[in-house]
């Protein structure tokens, strides 16, 4: 199968597996412990607290601060966001939200059209480069 050149794509630099803790203090040693090194990121992000530690991204905070975020996959760091919305619509998907600004670059709400919901995410250069190298 090929790719079609004049489809846009994406550069996805990472992802993340969402875990949802009643607690971000308790929580964050033992996930720090699986994966054998600190916190890349901690962050509060509208109403919730957040930690990105090795590939786990844990959320915790009250259920209407963090029950927005069950639905969705993600968050999916891409190399450009434009690049990300514009593949979405290129697909036949829709911008639910953003661009929004976080403590961590810019985040962009999508549906695809097979109804899968994603968060995805442009890192500010500095957020980039600690995280990334």
């Amino acid at each position: 199968m090929s790719i079609d050149p004049t489809v846009v794509l994406v550069k996805i630099l990472k992802t993340y597996a969402r875990l949802f803790v009643a607690d971000l203090d308790s929580a964050l040693p033992h996930y720090e412990r699986l994966v054998g090194a600190t916190a890349d990121l901690r962050f509060g992000f509208e109403r919730a607290d957040i930690a990105a530690v090795g590939d786990f991204l844990l959320i915790a905070g009250p259920p209407d601060g963090v029950d927005g975020y069950r639905g969705t996959v993600g968050p999916v760091i891409v190399d450009d966001l434009d690049a990300a919305r514009r593949f979405v619509l290129d697909i036949g998907g829709a911008v639910t939200g953003g661009p929004l600004s976080s403590a961590t670059g810019q985040v962009l709400y999508a549906r695809h059209p097979d109804g899968t919901q994603v968060e995805y995410v442009e890192w500010h250069p500095e957020i980039r480069a600690r995280v990334l190298g």
